[in-house]
């Protein structure tokens, strides 16, 4: 009898929900951690193809750490699309702005370049303060090293 390797699909899926408390951890760490979660490297099933991973909320957005002189150095750029139109922000000024967003950025590096990127990134829920709306998810509280 031959053995075949199982390939996920879509529909196997049982998409957990995840909380992480961003309190006091590194920003680079906890996005790893994340993407992986996205993905759905820590599941059995985990096929490259399909989306096998979870949803993930992240609360405390506003107090996550950046190492070193990050805060001042690291830049975020965008474009207006108009000529000479190259918008660039810092770290720190991001962090005072619009804090969710060094958590956004820093987890769509870390997911595939593809459709099934753009559909693991809408799975993650981020807010700064420590209440989130996903209550009735019941969602397990993911630990990880920082």
């Amino acid at each position: 009898m031959k053995k075949y390797t199982y390939s996920a699909k879509d529909s196997d899926n049982q998409n957990k929900w995840w909380v992480v408390n961003a309190e006091g951890a590194v920003l680079g760490r906890l996005a790893s951690t994340i993407a992986s979660h996205l993905i759905g490297k820590h599941n059995p099933l985990f096929t490259p193809h399909a989306d096998t991973g979870d949803s993930v909320v992240v609360i405390n957005a506003d107090k996550v750490i950046l190492t070193g002189r990050k805060l001042n150095k690291k830049l975020y750029y965008r474009h207006s699309g108009y000529i000479g139109g190259l918008k660039e922000i810092t770290a720190k000024r991001l962090m005072e702005k619009k804090p969710e967003d060094l958590i956004r950025f820093a987890v769509k590096g870390m997911l595939p370049k593809n459709r099934l990127g753009t559909k693991m990134y809408k799975k993650l829920k981020v807010y700064v303060g420590n209440k989130h709306p996903h209550e009735a998810q019941n969602p397990e509280v993911l630990e990880f090293q920082s």
